[in-house]
């Protein structure tokens, strides 16, 4: 009997001072379609208000919390904690991938020396994160776009007021993606360019512009065209021009 292929492992580290506890379902969720959460753990000050709502969800998720009280203002110990966790996880080499959740710049060095360990780094943090930390990871998935009221399909995409990016956000770097892939007919994959797209964007999120899936985010655009043979891959290449 063939064995079972596993998920990737995953160590899961939260920064409770800088990551708002309402995402925590949307942020399991969307680990899990990465791979297995293996380590969960989430750092800061419990006893203080500010991570008193973390406390409430850590059983719901199983979160292990790493205590550290705030014995001096202005010197973050939770930081220093998840940094030395992080580094002892990675060099016992269980780990395929690490998810690093917080909106701090501070950050970016860790992630890129994990990275540079040949392990994949999955962010996690607001919209107003410094881009240094965005690019430092594999992808970032802002956490605005894993709180329930943001989730939409197609049919309620008209209500995309709400989104963080207008439409024509996404625009110019699909054109990028599409103008690097070189096609007789001009029609590139659908799932090549969603793959460059984060190459390119590791922040790049159809949900950020109201949508779950690519191909509606690219049909809403009115700039591309799309054709889909029976049962087969979708295409997608920049809208031609007619002759007149």
């Amino acid at each position: 009997m063939p064995s079972e292929i596993r998920s990737p492992r995953l160590a899961v580290l939260i920064d409770a001072d800088n990551t708002s506890a309402k995402i925590a379902d949307g942020l399991f969720e969307e680990v899990a379609k990465i791979g297995e959460a293996s380590v969960r753990r989430i750092y800061g000050d419990f006893s203080g208000s500010r991570s008193k709502a973390w406390a409430d969800v850590l059983s719901k998720h199983a979160i292990i919390p790493q205590q550290q009280f705030a014995y001096t203002t202005g010197k973050n110990a939770s930081d220093i904690t998840l940094v030395i966790d992080a580094m002892d996880l990675l060099h016992s080499g269980r780990f395929d991938g690490f998810c690093l959740v917080s909106s701090d710049s501070d950050f970016t060095r860790l992630a890129a020396r994990i990275r540079e360990q040949g392990i994949d780094v999955f962010g996690f943090g607001e919209q107003k994160t410094p881009e240094s930390f965005r690019q430092a990871c594999r992808r970032f998935i802002y956490t605005e776009n894993l709180l329930p009221s943001v989730v939409k399909d197609e049919q309620s995409a008209a209500s995309a007021g709400k989104s963080l990016q207008p439409v024509s956000a996404a625009v110019p770097l699909i054109k990028k993606v599409l103008s690097q892939e070189e096609t007789e007919d001009g029609w590139v994959n659908l799932g090549t360019v969603g793959k460059q797209l984060l190459n390119l964007a590791p922040d790049f999120d159809p949900r950020t512009f109201g949508f779950r899936k690519l191909s509606d985010l690219i049909r809403k655009t009115d700039k591309f065209e799309l054709q889909q043979t029976e049962s087969g891959p979708i295409s997608i290449r920049l809208k031609q021009r007619t002759k007149t």
